[in-house]
């Protein structure tokens, strides 16, 4: 009798399948794994296409011509299809053509619909929600020329609420949907090419999970089927102790366990988005984190387990918004104010990043988003003297030490710093981008 092997699952971002360049490497990776058992391949958009579809939906909302936009981007897909095709058979190229025929006419259908007197969030994902379904017809027609390979349209799976942007799993229906649909395809092909990021409403209507969400889509897909194991393929070594485009000298972790990854993904670390590592880690299941410029390096392995010691971890977020609010009468900040505040920046969707509170004065650090934060002031501006910087960035050191404090801090102006036991926090500007 044939061994039956398990899933797994591979995550390629859009730095992976930027070009044809890309993903053709893409090919070769997973030519190389298909000997070993069904894979499940879940992709981004192409390179900067879903910055490109922001574009052209603001364009769209605002009433100006967002024509020439598209058209750039149509001839960026098409131009990529065509290199592509030069390697393959004349019928892949012309499934291809069809395909992106129909997504096209698709998309300019859904811009034509898009009116200023409509929810923004629900049109927002109507439209950049593209990105994925493009790449990932691309990529599953590239593959299926050299092996049996099936695209499958997660939107009616992955069952999610009207939480426009950031859509919540229906982990139940999601489960069942799951079960049911994918080991039926893989019956048919032994690799199934999906799509990141986006989910749909039990209307049919399409939402996404929140930026940079396909990690979080390669987990639920993991968590659901269940998978053996989960590896997201990225254009650094591993997981890495900094970002190497602002941070000299960054340090690969070998291994690392599912609660300190967790702690650095909500703190911002880039690599892993933060909602991955809990449905992973619920089931026991392995996420490896490897380099598809260097496939045979060892990369980053994240699960259960000891591991050593680790060295600080640096992590940024840029383009935050320092909100500092005041009693008007210089009564102390009460736990009843506190639940004001606290209710309110849920209604404008403002995540707290960092909080510090003194006698008279309660402050946070967000993400900026300009239309959520006048909302928030329109809604305690009677209450309370607001006080807020924009522009500003968030550095957090996990099992931070002094070097790692004076590395971070020389020539920049902190706003606020908080420490606990293994972890600093400092809301900063000023200073050189790059820290040596």
């Amino acid at each position: 009798m044939q061994q039956q092997h398990a899933l797994k699952v591979y995550k390629f971002g859009g730095a992976s399948v930027k070009d044809a360049a890309a993903i053709r490497n893409l090919v070769q990776i997973v030519g190389e794994h298909r000997r070993t058992g069904p894979l499940l391949v879940v992709v981004s958009a192409m390179g900067k296409t879903t910055n490109a579809l922001e574009e052209i939906f603001e364009r769209a909302y605002s009433g100006i011509d967002y024509r020439p936009a598209l058209n750039q981007l149509e001839a960026f897909h098409r131009t990529t299809a065509r290199e592509l095709a030069a390697g393959l058979g004349p019928h892949t190229a012309a499934d291809i053509n069809e395909a992106f025929d129909h997504a096209f006419q698709d998309l300019e259908a859904h811009l034509a619909g898009v009116s200023a007197q409509r929810e923004y969030d629900e049109q927002y994902d109507q439209i950049v929600s593209f990105g994925e379904l493009l790449a990932s017809q691309l990529i599953a027609f590239v593959l299926n020329d050299t092996q049996p390979t099936r695209w499958l349209d997660c939107r009616p799976l992955l069952r999610t609420d009207a939480c426009w942007r950031e859509g919540r799993i229906d982990w139940l229906t999601t489960e069942a949907s799951l079960r049911t649909t994918v080991p039926r395809l893989l019956g048919e092909a032994n690799v199934l090419v999906t799509q990141g990021f986006v989910g749909g409403t039990a209307a049919g209507r399409t939402t996404t999970l929140g930026r940079e969400g396909s990690d979080y889509t390669a987990a639920i897909f993991a968590y659901c089927l269940p998978a053996e194991s989960v590896t997201i393929w990225k254009d650094v070594a591993g997981l890495l102790n900094a970002d190497p485009k602002f941070f000299a000298d960054p340090v690969r972790y070998p291994a690392i366990s599912y609660q300190e990854t967790i702690e650095m993904a909500y703190y911002g670390a880039s690599v892993i988005h933060p909602k991955t590592i809990q449905p992973l880690a619920a089931r026991r299941i392995p996420l490896f984190v490897k380099s598809f410029l260097d496939p045979a390096a060892a990369g980053t392995r994240i699960g259960d387990g000891q591991h050593a010691a680790l060295v600080p971890a640096f992590i940024r977020k840029p383009g935050q918004c320092l909100i500092s609010f005041g009693s008007k009468d210089l009564t102390f900040i009460s736990e009843q104010n506190l639940e004001v505040i606290f209710g309110a920046l849920a209604q404008a969707r403002l995540k707290i990043n960092m909080m510090q509170n003194s006698a008279i004065s309660f402050s946070v650090c967000t993400d900026f988003v300009a239309s959520r934060l006048e909302k928030l002031l329109r809604q305690l501006c009677d209450q309370f003297t607001i006080h807020y910087n924009t522009g500003l960035e968030l550095y957090t050191i996990k099992n931070y030490d002094p070097a790692s404090i004076g590395r971070l801090t020389t020539g920049r102006e902190v706003l606020l710093e908080q420490r606990t036991r293994q972890t600093v926090q400092v809301v900063c500007r000023g200073g050189s981008e790059f820290i040596p």
